[in-house]
């Protein structure tokens, strides 16, 4: 069996999203638009946020889950690849995170 992979849960998110809103979360997610569904992703990271403060490492697993989900259909609704976030990963991890970051303070 092979390892699952944010890239298999990108397919995953893009086909279910055809789907008929009644029949798929993702679906219905979509359906709602980007506000309904950002506004889910943000529950999702308060609630990953508690379950990290709270030290509880199965509801970490869990609600980390729920936020890389959510930020699949986040993405997809707005027709932005996987890949677009994990180049622009990569040229961030080219130098550290420092200087990375003050070369963003404009």
């Amino acid at each position: 069996m092979s390892e699952f992979s944010l890239s298999d849960l990108e397919r995953i998110v893009a086909t279910r999203a055809q789907a008929a809103p009644e029949e798929s979360w993702t679906a219905k997610l979509v359906a709602g638009g980007q506000a309904k569904a950002a506004k889910k992703l943000g529950e999702e990271a308060v609630e990953t946020v508690i379950a990290a403060i709270s030290q509880d490492r199965k509801d970490l697993v869990a609600e980390s889950a729920d936020l890389l989900y959510h930020l699949m259909v986040v993405l997809n609704i707005a027709g932005i690849p996987l890949k677009d976030v994990l180049d622009e990963l990569q040229r961030r991890t080219a130098q550290s995170g420092l200087q990375e970051k003050a070369s963003r303070q404009r």
